[in-house]
């Protein structure tokens, strides 16, 4: 296979597994606080044996799509840590060097006094990574704090975006592109 019909397959795949995995219906409450007819489970997509590396793939094949050119991704614990670590698995693929980093929801009193964790982001380009993103809550959280570490934040990106809004709200807030893997509409969700 080529390179395009491996991402295109990985992608495909991906998606697959997303819907027949990922996706439970019902009446839920999010984290945003707000009602669904409808979750979207991507943990038990990020730390799924066969998904997790096409995670990887497909989120560094649309971070370099865009153009973006990145050294560190990561994002909110715990949503974002599998999805940060499958992207640096796949650079490591592609014998490149991403490392991944956490950010914790509040710096630490103790210990190093660190919000983020992992190798220095301090003078890097950051993709802030999310599994998926309703307000866009986490992924702001993250962006503040990888920016309070000396991260140069150079784009958000998420598996899955529910179109409620969080793309418009993180670009004004961050001035940074925001990228996504698969709309809901993609997921057959109304």
């Amino acid at each position: 296979m080529t390179p395009v019909a491996d991402a295109s397959a990985a992608r495909a795949r991906l998606l697959e597994l997303i819907k027949e995995l990922a996706v439970v219906r019902g009446k839920v409450i999010l984290s945003s606080g707000k009602e669904a007819d409808y979750y979207i489970d991507l943990r038990r997509i990020t730390l799924h044996h066969e998904a997790s590396k096409l995670v990887g793939q497909v989120m560094l094949e649309m971070i370099d799509d865009a153009g973006i050119q990145l050294e560190c991704a990561g994002g909110l614990t715990m949503g974002a840590d599998p999805v940060g670590t499958a992207v640096m698995h796949a650079a490591a693929d592609a014998g490149r060097a991403v490392d991944a980093f956490v950010v914790r929801k509040a710096q630490k009193s103790y210990g190093m006094g660190r919000q983020v964790e992992g190798p220095s982001v301090e003078g890097r380009n950051v993709v802030v990574l999310e599994d998926t993103s309703t307000t866009g809550g986490s992924a702001l959280t993250a962006v503040e704090g990888v920016r309070n570490a000396g991260g140069n934040v150079v784009a958000v990106a998420v598996i899955v975006d529910r179109n409620t809004g969080a793309k418009e709200k993180i670009e004004a807030e961050t001035g940074v592109p925001y990228l996504y893997a698969f709309g809901k509409d993609e997921l057959g969700l109304n």
